[in-house]
């Protein structure tokens, strides 16, 4: 079973990864985003808030990296809609193809294109100051949790295109997770949110995982008088991540197996 499972899961990434080579504007647009919205925080926004430009980008920069590795649940709400609303997935039902692949080679193609496409965000960060103060294994730590979030975050997408009534309704939801980082740690401090409002933020797993990542990279301490999450921000992180893989991925599995039925 787990043979079959690697062998139709390689199938599958190599076919979305050709889907996203004959579909470059996405990949483009996907990419370049995050670095517009980069430059337009760290140049506008920083000159608003009461941190310094150059402390602002640094306690940015994270924070925007994780705010691209949340943006997995749109890209994985949209790309499963699609297949599941135009009969690729009907078709994949009737082949002797592993449950688990199709959604998983989904999965493992997305996460290889946000691993390529996190280096030239990372690039414009240092370009604009940003520097990774923690030693190279907290860095490396730091990118690995990156991944990791990632690709929790677009098993919850898939499990919520899949379950989508339309393309155009998870068209329509997933523009509507841009709203999630806002409500988080991700672009600005949550210590000014009124306090019902930072602890909503704070149990938000964009939040510890943002926290996390600027420690991993020596950018900012954990802030005091923080929700558990974000206290122990490696520790929320990894318990998040293990959360949201293990409700979605057999949830997922099942809703594709099934056609929702």
């Amino acid at each position: 079973m787990t043979t079959a499972l690697l062998h139709d899961g390689t199938a599958m990434l190599g076919r979305h990864l050709q889907r996203i080579r004959h579909a470059p504007a996405i990949l483009v647009m996907t990419q370049t985003m995050p670095i517009v919205f980069l430059l337009f925080f760290g140049y506008v926004f920083g000159s608003a808030l009461a941190m310094p430009g150059a402390d602002y980008r640094a306690f940015l920069v994270p924070g925007m990296l994780v705010a691209t590795a949340a943006n997995g649940v749109m890209t994985g709400m949209f790309t499963a809609a699609q297949d599941s609303h135009r009969g690729v997935m009907d078709r994949f039902r009737t082949l002797p193809v592993s449950r688990a692949a199709v959604p998983l080679g989904q999965a493992v193609a997305d996460l290889v294109t946000t691993a390529a496409g996190l280096v030239p965000l990372l690039l414009v960060g240092l370009a604009m100051g940003w520097r990774a103060e923690g030693g190279a294994p907290e860095a490396v730590g730091a990118f690995g949790l990156l991944l990791l979030f990632r690709f929790a975050a677009t098993w919850v997408g898939i499990l919520l295109g899949l379950a989508s009534r339309s393309e155009e309704a998870a068209g329509q939801l997933a523009s509507a997770t841009f709203m999630l980082p806002l409500l988080s740690n991700a672009y600005i401090p949550t210590s000014g949110f009124p306090s019902w409002v930072r602890v909503i933020a704070e149990w938000n797993p964009i939040s510890a995982v943002a926290t996390a990542v600027r420690e991993l990279f020596g950018n900012a301490p954990v802030p005091d008088g923080a929700s558990w999450p974000v206290a122990h921000p490696v520790a929320g992180s990894l318990a998040w991540c293990a959360v949201l893989l293990a409700l979605c991925v057999p949830l997922t599995v099942r809703r594709y197996a099934t056609g929702g039925r």
